[in-house]
């Protein structure tokens, strides 16, 4: 999957949260300027094909204030009690912040 995708998603140390669905200590896996995946260690109560609000806390080194991001779920994947949730970015409130931190995890890549 990751081999067909036209962004480079970017590896990621953030949480994230959708009020009222996911809350708790979720994970961003990864980043991308048109999408995302979420860790979830429990059980992700999400409709696919449907919209949601994703509140992004990146990671203090960052340096860089939390934002969030308008998403579509694309598809979900249970194991037990944890899942993965993959997400389209269809608008962020904040761009400036969501772009500056896309850039960070950019420089932060190269670095490796």
């Amino acid at each position: 999957m990751l081999d067909n995708r036209k962004d480079h998603r970017y590896r990621t140390l953030a949480h994230a949260r959708i009020p009222g669905v996911m809350e708790g200590e979720n994970l961003l896996r990864d980043l991308s300027v048109t999408g995302c995946c979420i860790e979830c260690t429990a059980h992700a109560d999400l409709e696919p094909e449907t919209q949601y609000r994703i509140e992004i806390i990146p990671e203090s080194a960052s340096h860089i204030g939390n934002f969030e991001l308008t998403v579509q779920s694309k598809w979900i994947r249970s194991r037990g009690y944890a899942s993965e949730v993959g997400f389209v970015i269809i608008a962020s409130p904040k761009g400036k912040l969501f772009q500056r931190y896309v850039d960070y995890l950019d420089y932060r890549s190269s670095l490796a």
